[in-house]
């Protein structure tokens, strides 16, 4: 009697004992599918434009991740090669983590591998003022350039063969009331051991570093140096975070490593792009496609499309006007104007813009 009562309630409530699972129901749709994002920036001069974070730190030194988040961090939002640059002389989490200066590399690697991120060996060679900050990437053995002596530091990873970028130099806990070259800088770039500097660290500008670069010719750079977990840093909606943008000829890291060594690199940060003028004029023209629509009297309207992430903020002495990221404006020109305008966020000296002319044809 009591089976039939309960079979009885089942059939009521539509319950099928045979089709319930009781034990495991999977909902995924909870779950973030982690898509990796493109980052739309145009091939140019015959280089791939590699999209590219050669700062960042994880719990073998003061940051708070594994070195595989780095890894995916980096694949979701649409890069293509990272350094992991971990303090060689403070880590403060040496007591809690056990491992050397090699770590952070090795355990990344697999999983960079799987997820087709070109992984650089590197470490940040962490000394006050001056000379600073280091990052040294293509290194074997980091481990080697824990040294009481900045300089045998340096001698140790120019033996194995390392690019040297010169970190946040107007960071203003080792330089609090200018950012200065020091005599020190002088030394190493005389000795091929200042390769590049940060123009753009984390969410700060240094302009005049842009201007050193230019006049040395050395490479511009601009990096996260993140910490933490980097989409809580990071406005990631609206921006892509800081990178530089390396012409490589193939997308290895024998290619990123010529390139660097080259001085083929424009940092990206914000809306912003700074480097060489012959670059950003490149960038702009791959990415800008012009053409006229209609002509009344003495104007002419002009449909302008921009292919890429980066919008362009054009000025003249009469006009100014954006061509958005990804979209397309219209603009009306005169026949007999000039056409030349500043790029006010493209950056070839720390005050002075790329300027150009739209060379509007029909």
């Amino acid at each position: 009697m009591k089976t039939k009562i309960i079979t009885a309630i089942c059939l009521v409530l539509g319950i099928s004992a045979s089709a319930q699972n009781v034990n495991n129901i999977q909902m995924p749709e909870l779950l973030n599918k982690n898509s990796r994002q493109t980052i739309n920036v145009p091939n140019i001069l015959g280089y791939q434009t590699l999209k590219c974070d050669f700062h960042m730190h994880t719990v073998f030194s003061d940051g708070i991740v594994w070195p595989t988040v780095r890894v995916d961090e980096a694949y979701n939002e649409g890069l293509d090669a990272i350094a992991i640059t971990d303090h060689i002389e403070r880590n403060p989490s040496k007591k809690d983590v056990a491992g050397d200066d090699n770590s952070s590399y090795e355990i990344a690697l697999p999983r960079a591998e799987q997820k087709n991120i070109l992984l650089i060996h590197a470490g940040e060679i962490t000394r006050s003022m001056a000379p600073g900050h280091f990052n040294a990437l293509f290194l074997k053995n980091t481990q080697a350039l824990d040294t009481p002596d900045w300089r045998d530091a340096f001698a140790e990873a120019k033996k194995q063969g390392a690019y040297f970028i010169w970190n946040h130099p107007g960071w203003k806990a080792q330089q609090p009331d200018t950012c200065l070259w020091w005599d020190e800088h002088t030394e190493l770039f005389e000795n091929g051991m200042l390769n590049a500097i940060e123009v753009f660290n984390e969410k700060e500008w240094y302009p005049i570093a842009l201007d050193w670069c230019m006049d040395k010719n050395i490479a511009p750079h601009a990096a996260s140096d993140i910490h933490g977990i980097n989409s809580e840093m990071y406005n990631l909606k609206d921006y892509h975070r800081p990178m530089t943008l390396v012409l490589a000829e193939e997308r290895t890291e024998e290619s990123i490593r010529e390139a660097l060594f080259a001085n083929r690199t424009i940092a990206y940060f914000g809306n912003n792009l700074a480097g060489k003028e012959e670059f950003l004029k490149a960038f702009f023209e791959a990415a800008v496609e012009i053409s006229c629509f209609k002509e009344k009297g003495k104007e002419k309207s002009y449909s302008i499309k921009n292919t890429s992430d980066v919008p362009f903020f054009l000025s003249s002495e009469d006009k100014s006007f954006t061509i958005p990221a990804n979209g397309e404006t219209i603009l009306m020109i005169k026949n007999d104007a000039e056409n030349m305008y500043a790029i006010k966020n493209l950056f070839i000296k720390g005050t002075e813009n790329l300027q150009v002319s739209l060379k509007l044809q029909d």
